[in-house]
């Protein structure tokens, strides 16, 4: 496949149909009888993600895998910001797939590994690598059967499991993923200085500070607020605390950095809104620190289950959003008219307020529904 499909006129044919609608051209019979219009199409859709997640691969004799080996690769974003972070002689990625975090993570090591169990995959890995100019040791095996028969010590081991059951209703648990980590994190921290594993935005912090062991650092990272991966550091000695970033990548809001535990010793202040509201970005709710921001930047919660905060003089360095704002009453909300709407801890949806209220979508004002420990509240930028 590789040779066929990087012949120059099925490469011209497949950028010329970037823009065409994929499943009428699926239906269509191949115009070279040496590759099917699956393997074009694949191309294609492989171009097409990696115009928005990986754009350091639209290069001339790249190959793209199937759909699901580019859902499951991290984004050329976060790779970037996760190999800031390391450094070293030896590093291998023992799940290393499309090689996307594997290409940015060793930037900073001399020696280079990938384990890959998917034979075809490692292939297309390998040949983009030489494209690329990037080299890199590429073992085709098991990672379990790896370990076995591993005799080296790493700098840095790089993994991210692959989740086995899909259930979006079960609890993510780190038993559900292959490899198993709780299985063999003995044998990872036997041979590396530092294991680093990447998760879903699905798992619970505390679950994991439960399970795994020597856990030194999580980091929480979202690109434009959207939590995309929970990174966890194991170090072979102990850690005396957990150090815990919020990451919010392409955004002008600050990272935010604290001790795993410090939460459970903060306590928030309450009051009705002020000046100024604050609303979290989605790194800081997930790690779950509602108490230590209110504590952290002298800020007053609107209420226990409310995470929004308020101060009457502006408080910078917030990492989330802040709004001057006013409260106001229903009925003085036009019908028609343009917001942007939020609702936080509110018994209506941000559809149901626009249905309710005839409003529309848009413009540069904030409507916030929400509630104090006094009641419901509109709040409305100013």
């Amino acid at each position: 496949m590789e040779i066929q499909i990087l012949n120059k006129d099925i490469q011209n044919y497949i950028n010329a149909n970037l823009k065409a609608d994929l499943h009428s051209l699926l239906l269509k019979k191949s115009p070279f009888p040496e590759v099917s219009m699956q393997e074009i199409v694949q191309q294609i859709k492989g171009k097409l993600v990696a115009q928005k997640k990986f754009p350091f691969l639209l290069k001339d004799g790249i190959i793209f895998p199937p759909q699901l080996s580019l859902e499951q690769s991290s984004s050329q974003k976060t790779a970037v910001y996760k190999a800031q972070l390391l450094n070293g002689k030896k590093f291998i990625d023992l799940t290393s797939g499309f090689g996307i975090d594997a290409y940015h993570l060793s930037e900073n090591f001399d020696e280079i590994t990938l384990v890959e169990q998917n034979p075809e995959l490692l292939q297309i890995v390998k040949h983009n690598w030489t494209i690329l100019d990037k080299k890199g040791n590429f073992i085709n095996n098991k990672l379990e059967d790896f370990l076995n028969q591993n005799q080296e010590i790493f700098d840095v081991i790089y993994l991210d499991p692959a989740r086995r059951n899909y259930d979006k209703n079960k609890v993510f648990l780190l038993e559900d993923l292959s490899p198993n980590i709780l299985e063999i994190q003995d044998s990872l921290l036997s041979i590396s200085k530092q294991v680093v594993i990447k998760l879903s935005p699905l798992i619970d912090l505390k679950y994991l500070v439960s399970v795994l062991k020597n856990i030194s650092r999580i980091d929480v990272i979202a690109v434009k607020n959207d939590v995309k991966e929970v990174v966890v550091f194991l170090s072979q000695e102990e850690a005396e605390s957990i150090q815990c970033h919020c990451i919010n990548l392409e955004s002008e809001e600050s990272d935010f950095m604290f001790w795993f535990g410090d939460e459970e010793n903060a306590h928030a202040q309450y009051s009705e809104p002020e000046k100024f509201i604050y609303i979290p970005n989605n790194t800081v709710l997930k790690a779950g620190i509602f108490n230590l921001i209110s504590e952290k930047f002298n800020l007053k919660k609107l209420h226990p289950n409310t995470h929004i905060y308020t101060s009457e003089i502006e408080m910078k360095g917030f990492p989330g959003r802040i709004m001057e704002i006013e409260v106001i009453d229903s009925k003085l909300i036009k019908k028609k008219s343009q917001f942007n709407l939020i609702s936080k801890n509110y018994p209506l949806k941000p559809e149901e307020i626009k249905k309710k209220y005839n409003l529309k979508d848009g413009g540069n004002e904030y409507l916030i529904f929400t509630q104090s420990k006094k009641g419901k509240l509109i709040l409305k930028s100013v």
